[in-house]
């Protein structure tokens, strides 16, 4: 009751202490169209009239604007000279210097309350009349032309007032006949043919911003077919409006002159003409020489290249992206295309394109492309420190070398190198280093920006600039971590963009296999496994032949020797039994863990995005994959002498190799509901059925749930399968929906806050689990998705985003069903998440 009484005087108090009679602080703004509500309309953001931000009901920033003092020095040395012989105590104890630093820090502190907070809104009648001045302008704009608009100013008690504005529109007035009028011959002729493309029809409102889009439009035109340098106050627009408003169809005249070009000190106009590209030569300049003098050319495909001694790159990668093609038209297009793909070969510095008049014809053009390599090898450095439930504190350096144009075609070829060191009391011993926990891992990636194929593939790509190839190996090795897994990658991807906006990336091979070296160290490391385990095994009572003198089960002999004697019937335990289904749910888990895994498969990736920039924040991304494995090889072995095993799989290598096929989606989408304020929601679904060879998924390539970019109240791998519990160290299944909404919003500067829900579960389908509980079955099982709830806040150092996310357990289905809703709702029981950069 303290805090809401504290929040409510806050609220109604805060902003008007030090106001001046005749001054009165805005509390409330109403907008109205045609006695209409206005809510969150574009032309609300012209209102120069504001209302203080609020967080919680309480003007925060208005609070610590307040905060602040007009004459800091003067209230400063004030302080300094209320007491006597203070300065002269303080300057012997700190010094002069320190003394008058202590009025800077005073000043500056005083500076950034004011930066911080936010100034009183007060009502300002010439910001009144602004707003409704702009506010007319605006609707004028989209062909109001009769519009009226009106704002009453309440005041109230307590130096408060609210502003109400009113705007009646009147009848929207529509563009009548469109007329072109263009003075040069080459422009008139590019404009009729391309005049099914106009903005501006005829019937349609009459909006100024449609005018500003056609002439965009029109500018755009001209630069891609031909017409270099065309300038943009050639066009100009000619309405006729009645100005007794009677009439409200506007007939409009299209007008396009020529070029204004400077002759010594008049200007002359200068027929516009299609220029085309006569020739294009190419320029690698010396690392950091600009200056360079070219000692080597060679002509391919009718493209010039000149170099510093010895050509160093393939001709065929040079000119493979140059979209710029002679006896073309002059195109800006073409010219922005042929950046693209020298920027993204990555082997060059900011590319230069520049067009000069041949000299034997005045409509053509030589364009030059200037291209300065970058140094051909680099050296980078990083550092993590981590925490896990497996390690207590690990240490990671890694190092990666870059080398370019290793095979001549602008290759990148990057070997990277990292190694852990940790630390963990579960296996340590007496007399043990602290550091008893290693890992070293090595990638080698080797990216082609071509299609790496026979050439029959490779040619129906060679059109798309962006089609790229990257070859991967990859090695982990751990030791003391979990079952010591030993990994072993390689890939071999293609990717390529088919159209603006879309990817497609295709993994030919993906191959994965998985060596767990200390397997007998299982229920050591899963120590809930072994917790249920020892607690079936100690319910056979007294003179239990399993338990060793401590009434423990010994591991792994005596863990073996249980679940094998269980599962065969050869204890007291029947199959009828629940614990018989507890440790057959053990055993079943253990296999999955410790399997040594063959993964080899391929996939397809399609991504739809239509961020234009990282500015954007109206944009949706829609993501699909499917990954098939271990068809190929399956298929190889049945076709081969070996024998199946007892359930029926064959195995290479004493291997069983996986086999399932995988199919997930995305789809995420910003909503920018007003300024910095960010409306976002993300759907997915995923599922992965194993079949043929196999009867489950490998742990490498199965769904968990929770985490700081999941379902938030949860930590990773806490929450699932199903209404389980969640028992194990790590659960996972074959199955997952997910959905997120998180509504952002600024608080003070830098710092930013979220409201957030997230909802979603895991759960085993048609795999070799058999626990009702984890198992979906039908949409009834739906009512097994979880969801939290939270609030988060942000930093943003611009280059990233530090977050810190608080989430509560808003529906657990793992309790009892009249306990779902809301009992997990408490702070000594919130899930605290921190992560970089926002989760979706």
């Amino acid at each position: 009751m303290i805090l809401i009484w504290l929040s409510l005087t806050l609220a109604n108090c805060a902003g008007t202490k030090k106001l001046t009679p005749n001054q009165y602080l805005i509390v409330k703004q109403s907008f109205a169209k045609n006695d209409k509500p206005l809510i969150q309309d574009p032309v609300l953001a012209l209102s120069q009239t504001k209302v203080n931000q609020r967080l919680f009901g309480i003007p925060l920033k208005l609070n610590i604007y307040q905060l602040a003092n007009n004459q800091p020095g003067e209230r400063f040395d004030r302080w300094l000279s209320k007491k006597k012989k203070r300065k002269e105590r303080l300057e012997k104890a700190l010094s002069e210097k320190q003394v008058q630093r202590a009025r800077s820090y005073a000043i500056g502190f005083n500076e950034w309350l004011k930066r911080t907070g936010e100034p009183p809104a007060l009502v300002d009648s010439v910001l009144v009349t602004t707003t409704k001045e702009r506010f007319k302008e605006y609707y004028q704009s989209l062909g109001y032309f009769t519009t009226k608009t009106n704002a009453t100013v309440n005041y109230l008690d307590g130096q408060k007032a609210t502003v109400d504005y009113q705007i009646e529109t009147g009848p929207r007035f529509t563009l009548d006949s469109i007329t072109p009028v263009i003075a040069s011959q080459d422009v008139d002729s590019i404009f009729k043919a391309h005049a099914s493309e106009s903005l501006l029809q005829s019937g349609k409102p009459f909006v100024i911003e449609q005018l500003n889009n056609e002439r965009e439009r029109i500018v755009a035109l001209m630069n891609n077919n031909g017409i270099l340098n065309f300038q943009q106050r050639s066009i100009r627009f000619k309405a006729f409006k009645d100005s007794l408003g009677i009439d409200t169809t506007i007939p409009l005249v299209i007008e396009i002159k020529n070029a204004q070009v400077r002759v010594q000190d008049t200007l002359r106009e200068v027929p516009y003409r299609v220029q085309k590209i006569d020739n294009v030569n190419v320029f690698i300049e010396e690392k950091n020489n600009p200056f360079s003098i070219y000692t080597d050319s060679i002509v391919y495909k009718g493209i010039t290249l000149y170099s510093v001694g010895k050509l160093k790159y393939k001709p065929e990668i040079l000119t493979k992206g140059i979209t710029i093609e002679q006896n073309s038209p002059y195109s800006s297009a073409e010219r922005k295309k042929t950046y693209g793909y020298f920027n993204s070969l990555q082997n060059f510095k900011y590319p230069s394109i520049t067009y000069t008049p041949a000299k034997k014809d005045s409509t053509q053009l030589n364009s030059s492309i200037f291209l300065q390599p970058k140094e051909r090898f680099s050296l980078g450095f990083n550092a993590d420190v981590s925490h896990s439930n497996i390690q207590d504190i690990g240490i990671t350096l890694g190092s990666s070398l870059l080398s370019r144009n290793v095979f001549r075609g602008a290759e990148i070829l990057e070997l990277g190198i990292k190694g852990t060191i940790g630390s963990s009391r579960d296996v340590a011993e007496e007399k043990d280093a602290f550091f008893n926990l290693f890992e070293v891992g090595g990638t080698l990636n080797l990216r082609l920006p071509r299609f790496w194929a026979p050439r029959m593939i490779a040619q129906n790509f060679t059109q798309n600039t962006n089609a790229r190839t990257n070859i991967l190996l990859g090695i982990s090795l751990q030791e003391n971590i979990g079952l010591d897994r030993q990994n072993f990658t390689g890939s071999l991807e293609y990717v390529w963009q088919p159209k603006k906006f879309h990817t497609l990336n295709f993994k030919l091979a993906d191959i994965e296999f998985v060596n767990n070296k200390a397997i007998e160290n299982y229920f050591n490391v899963y120590r809930n496994s072994y917790e249920r385990l020892l607690n079936v095994a100690q319910s056979l009572g007294d003179n239990n032949p399993y338990l060793n003198e401590q009434g423990v089960l010994n591991i792994p002999q005596g863990t073996a020797r249980f679940i094998e004697d269980v599962l065969e019937e050869n204890t007291t335990i029947n199959k009828q039994d629940n614990e018989y289904t507890r440790v057959a749910t053990i055993a079943e888990r253990q296999t999955r863990l410790t399997a040594n895994n063959f993964i080899v498969g391929s996939s397809l990736t399609w991504i739809k995005n239509n961020q234009e920039s990282l500015l954007d924040e109206n944009f949706s991304q829609f993501r699909m994959r499917v990954e098939w494995v271990g068809n190929l090889l399956s298929a190889a072995l049945r076709w081969g002498k070996g024998a199946p095993t007892a359930n029926g799989s064959r195995q290479i290598f004493n291997l069983t190799p996986s086999q399932y096929f995988k199919a997930e989606s995305s789809y995420i989408k910003h909503w920018e509901v007003g300024r910095e304020r960010i409306l976002a929601m993300r759907a997915f679904s995923g599922i992965a059925l194993p079949y043929g060879n196999a009867n489950f998924i490998p742990f490498t390539r199965s769904y968990y749930a929770g985490g700081a970019n999941d379902n938030r109240a949860w930590n990773a791998y806490k929450l699932g399968p199903g209404n389980a519990i969640g028992v194990n160290e790590f659960n996972e299944a074959n199955f997952k929906l997910a959905l997120n909404l998180e509504y952002r919003f600024p608080i003070i500067g830098p710092i930013k806050g979220a409201l957030f829900v997230d909802a979603g579960n895991i759960w085993n389908v048609a795999n070799n689990i058999t626990d009702p509980e984890q198992l979906f079955k039908g949409f009834r099982d739906l009512q097994d998705i979880a969801v939290g709830s939270g609030v988060g806040f942000r930093y943003d150092f611009d280059y990233f985003v530090f977050r810190i996310d608080t989430a509560f357990k808003t529906y657990d289905p793992s309790l009892p069903v009249n306990d779902r809703w809301g009992s997990q709702i408490a702070l000594k029981r919130a899930v605290f998440n921190v992560g970089i950069n926002y989760p979706f």
